[in-house]
């Protein structure tokens, strides 16, 4: 690891702190008791869920006003990161759904638009896959991207729109939990932001890495063919 990565290693006290505060320090909910500490995590991945594909979205409209490959990076890094953190979503809401609503699945509005938004993001990333050409793909990814951003709000608010069970934690008023929740929560969400900044900083090297080396394999190319 660089020495200028320095910036890393405050994620793991980090971490463990929010770990103590979500299964130790924070009180057992009322009505779903210990299971309510499933939605720190939960909580926390949908943040960073939100974050990542708005940089993928921010990302591909340089790349669109550009034409530079390094927004391309960017976006593509992002959007393999959201969609990691969607699926970490689903997984817990369904966890946490079975213990407060008593079913595994259920087609509320919430879940319906978070299983979409991974759907069109899944595509994304085969979409990346289908061409070697670096600017056809940045091209299409790019407009796939903003297209597909259009669900990140309406999942967002897909609770206040339509008759949904799931519940509204923050609204208007505050935020409807215990103040040692409320704690826990945003410190676990932090420590998945850090995590995901680390995760991005790992990615985009090894993307930029990967750029030149083929690069590299293109000037050999030409040289041989000439």
């Amino acid at each position: 690891m660089r020495a200028r990565d320095w910036w890393i290693w405050p994620f793991l006290p980090l971490m463990w702190l929010a770990l103590y505060l979500d299964f130790l320090w924070s009180p057992d909910d009322v009505q779903l008791g210990p299971s309510q500490r499933i939605f720190y995590f939960h909580m926390g991945a949908a943040t960073v869920v939100l974050v990542a594909y708005t940089i993928t979205l921010v990302a591909s409209i340089g790349y669109l006003i550009s034409r530079r490959l390094a927004w391309d990076r960017w976006a593509a890094s992002s959007a393999e990161i959201g969609t990691v953190f969607t699926a970490m979503v689903l997984i817990s809401g369904i966890l946490w759904g079975r213990a407060a609503w008593g079913v595994w699945w259920t087609w509320d509005p919430r879940l319906t638009t978070t299983v979409i938004l991974w759907v069109v993001f899944a595509g994304y990333l085969l979409l990346r896959e289908w061409s070697d050409n670096p600017q056809r793909r940045a091209l299409y990814s790019a407009v796939l991207a903003i297209l597909a951003y259009v669900d990140v709000p309406v999942d967002y608010m897909a609770v206040r729109w339509w008759n949904s069970i799931h519940p509204v934690v923050i609204t208007n008023q505050g935020v409807n939990m215990a103040p040692q929740m409320v704690v826990a929560m945003v410190v676990s969400m932090v420590a998945m932001l850090y995590l995901f900044g680390i995760w991005m900083a790992i990615r985009l090297r090894l993307m930029r890495a990967e750029a030149g080396v083929n690069e590299l394999k293109n000037q050999w190319r030409t040289q041989l063919e000439g």
